[in-house]
């Protein structure tokens, strides 16, 4: 078959928390990502799902949230995205840290990884997470939100995810029938299981890095873990070639769901990980003004018709504000 339009970079990552309202609190208020739209889980409508990215909810920009308390602890292991990483200025980790201190934010040393500076810190649900700090260009696509964090500060979407893999190579290769290149190897002593790191590299400049590890390490879906990971395609054409590409390689994609946020196709790559293909359109603001964004709970399609129920069930939570905040302190 001919070779699928390569994808631009990560679309989103999903990752699985236990309080609702504790999760709400930290990526909002404490890491100063926008609330872009609160949701459910249209698989499990007695579940919410959160969406926290940018100004305007920017492809690249989004980390999504299924907040299941009733779920062990999980623990990291192959066969997951093991470490997701977002964009920062450069210069702004001393800030950072500042405010893991003041926030009670569990975090490490800094390292290096393939010429960058990278701080490695822990969600409440013990989710590992990355800020890599860099220079964001003046054209860069991403807006910051800037309610609880400076401009100067501001997360600018995802910089990359790292993939915990027992058998690499064929990962590697899908990545690269994905469109992405690989573009070094080094040594990496900051992670505990495997000590090569081989990174691929997409095309756009929002979620463009995707670094594997060889691991055997076993792991367990639970609290703290990515539930997949979404890779822009951003029409349906180049998602139906993406698709096709797919499973070209053996795997088993499924058809085409609506999310009416996006469309998406989902498959277990060959190490086990879940990969989601996402369209740009029709975007976060095309059921609500940009300016509201994640003010309502919205529920798509159907599941409107039974608000009642479903808001019935869900545990009340509040939307932190900058107002309410500057009040608290």
């Amino acid at each position: 078959m001919a070779n699928p339009t390569p994808t631009p970079g990560i679309h989103h990552v999903t990752c699985i928390a236990g309080d609702p309202q504790r999760n709400l609190e930290f990526w909002i208020e404490t890491l100063g990502l926008r609330l872009v739209k609160r949701s459910i889980n249209q698989d499990d409508p007695g579940t919410y799902h959160f969406f926290f990215a940018d100004a305007e909810g920017t492809p690249g920009t989004s980390m999504t949230v299924f907040p299941w308390p009733d779920l062990p602890q999980g623990t990291v292991g192959s066969g997951q995205v093991a470490r997701t990483a977002f964009r920062v200025p450069e210069g702004s980790l001393d800030y950072w840290e500042g405010r893991f201190d003041e926030y009670g934010v569990s975090y490490g040393n800094r390292i290096e990884r393939f010429g960058e500076t990278v701080l490695p810190f822990t969600d409440p649900d013990g989710l590992p997470v990355e800020l890599v700090e860099l220079t964001i260009p003046d054209d860069d696509p991403t807006v910051p939100w800037t309610e609880f964090v400076p401009e100067d500060a501001a997360i600018r979407g995802f910089h990359s995810v790292t993939l915990w893999i027992a058998d690499p190579q064929p990962t590697m290769e899908l990545l690269e029938t994905m469109g992405l290149e690989r573009v070094g190897t080094e040594q990496s002593p900051d992670d505990t299981p495997g000590d090569e790191r081989t990174r691929f590299a997409a095309g756009g400049s929002v979620g463009k890095y995707v670094d594997v590890l060889p691991t055997i390490e076993g792991g367990q879906r639970g609290h703290g873990t990515v539930h997949h990971v979404a890779f822009q395609t951003p029409t349906d054409e180049d998602q139906a070639s993406m698709r096709s590409a797919a499973r070209s390689r053996g795997l088993a994609p499924t058809e085409q769901i609506d999310r009416h946020w996006f469309r998406s196709v989902y498959f277990r790559e060959h190490g086990g990980v879940l990969f989601e293909l996402a369209t740009d359109d029709p975007g976060y603001a095309s059921d609500e003004p940009l300016d509201d964004l994640g003010g309502r709970l919205v529920l798509p399609g159907t599941f409107e018709d039974r608000r009642e129920e479903i808001e019935a069930g869900l545990p009340n939570v509040t939307v932190p504000e900058a107002a309410t905040a500057d009040a608290d302190d």
